[in-house]
This record gives structure tokens, sequence and C-alpha cells, in this order.
């Protein structure tokens, strides 16, 4: 069965954002600013990719989508950064709902006869655990009965982590947070056009049968500046705190993320 993720890289969608402006031109503006990019840009290359380019399972596609008029200086890097991941392309795109944007992109990926697939969103500063995908395939074989009844559903992995990334290393919170959107797939039967991104990820089990597994840590949140989730007022504080020895251990076996390489490019002028 095909797997797919799909990544929305400093994509300026028409809608999709917490953080709203008046016109295009100031969405770009603010995406694009220049520390916002470099910091995307880094979060990037020492969290979102390093467990997707060791997955125990690789036979999956990533999508990164992003918008024709993303500077070409930022295009460049992020082509050096996904050049020894062959399961990755780079999609970019007019800005459009983002739903819609979203969906016709997975579906594209899926082909003409739509067949079934497990598909999954990821953010730039979030990670997965390197047995994602194989959990994830694992999951659809244990619960074939209910795929086979049931155009759409949910498979959540509930534990993780909080963490935020810098030039002093890595702080991080362990955390049950079900459906939050990192770790999350939805399985879609041949011929239905819906996707992942149809649903607000915290709406999925409203909308379809979901199953959630909290047996083991499998995702990392990313905890930064330009969160979109985090610019209300509401949004609490985390406490995070300096990784442990043994969690520096397990940053690197369940993420293949290394507090060195964070401080290292987090450090750099």
């Amino acid at each position: 069965m095909q797997v797919i993720g799909l990544c929305r890289f400093s994509y300026p969608a028409i809608g999709g954002f917490q953080i709203e402006h008046e016109t295009l031109a100031e969405r770009e503006a603010y995406l694009y600013a220049p520390a916002r990019m470099e910091e995307r840009l880094r979060l990037f290359e020492t969290v979102a990719l390093p467990a997707l380019k060791a997955q125990s399972d690789a036979d999956f596609r990533f999508i990164v989508l992003i918008g024709k008029t993303l500077p070409d200086q930022y295009r460049s890097r992020l082509e050096d950064l996904l050049a020894d991941m062959p399961q990755a392309r780079i999609l970019a795109k007019e800005p459009g709902k983002m739903r819609d944007v979203m969906k016709r992109a997975i579906n594209a990926e899926r082909g003409a006869a739509l067949p079934p697939c497990l598909q999954f969103r990821h953010d730039d500063d979030d990670a997965v655990s390197v047995d994602f995908i194989e959990r994830l395939r694992y999951a659809a074989r244990d619960c074939a009965g209910l795929l086979k009844a049931n155009g759409s559903v949910a498979i959540d992995f509930s534990r993780g982590y909080t963490a935020a990334f810098g030039g002093e290393g890595i702080t991080a919170s362990e955390t049950y947070r079900p459906w939050l959107g990192v770790a999350l797939a939805m399985y879609t039967g041949r011929g239905v056009a819906r996707s992942i991104f149809n649903f607000a990820h915290n709406k999925l089990p409203q909308h379809m049968p979901t199953v959630a597994f909290s047996d083991a840590p499998m995702w990392l949140r990313g905890h930064n500046d330009y969160n979109d989730s985090r610019q209300g007022p509401t949004v609490k504080p985390a406490d995070l705190q300096p990784l442990s020895p043994a969690q520096v251990q397990e940053f690197e076996t369940r993420f293949a993320i290394r507090d060195a390489d964070v401080r290292r490019a987090f450090s750099a002028s």
C-alpha cells in the first residue's frame, strides 16, 4: 500500500494559518523573512529530515510543497537538503486554498485510479520516530478488517516530546497528546478523494473510526518562535528541560537527531 507524506514548507496558502494577513504580499513577506527562513531551514535539516531519511521502511513518498514565489536562495538550499532523500520531491504551486491544494497534491501522487493509501501530514519543525512508516504499515495490517469496512480510518501515535532547538542544544518534555497532527495518519480507500488535509487534525475522530497507540514516544513537536499554533493569547508556555544523558541517546536512536548537530547548526552565524 502506498504511504504518502506531505509537508508544506512556507507555502503561502490562502487560509490555513492562525496568523492572519490582509494581503498575499504581506503573507509572503512574513513567510520569507530572512530570520524566519533561516530558522525553518535549520529545523528542517536537523529535526524533520534525519528520521525521515533513516526510516526502517524506506518505501514511502514525501512531497515538500512550496510556493512558486519562494526566493531562489531558499529553494536551492531546500534542494540540497533533499538531494540524498529519493522519497522526496519538491512541488511548487501558486497560492490557493490550503485544503484544496493539499488534497490535489496528495491525490495526484496517488495516481488517477486513486488506489488505497496511507497518508500523513508533517511540519518542517517536527519529527517522527525512525520506525514510523514501519509501524504505520503494521497498524494498517493489524486493523485490516476495520480498513476494509470503512473508506477512511485515522491512525494516531499519541506519545512524544515537545522540544525546542537552539545553539545551547535541545530542551524537551515528554507528553501524551492524541490527535496532535504529528505521527498522525489516515487510511483512504480506493476511489476516496478526500485527504487528511480535509479535516482539522484534532477533529479526525469526529469524522471516521480511529485507532491510537501510546506504547512508545513516536514524535517530536517543535516549539519555536514561529509556530503558527503558538500565536494565540491563551497558549500556555511549555516546561522544557535540557535532555538527560539517557534522553540524548534516545533522541539519536529514536529520532536520528543529534544534540551536537543542533548546537552546531544553530550556533552558526
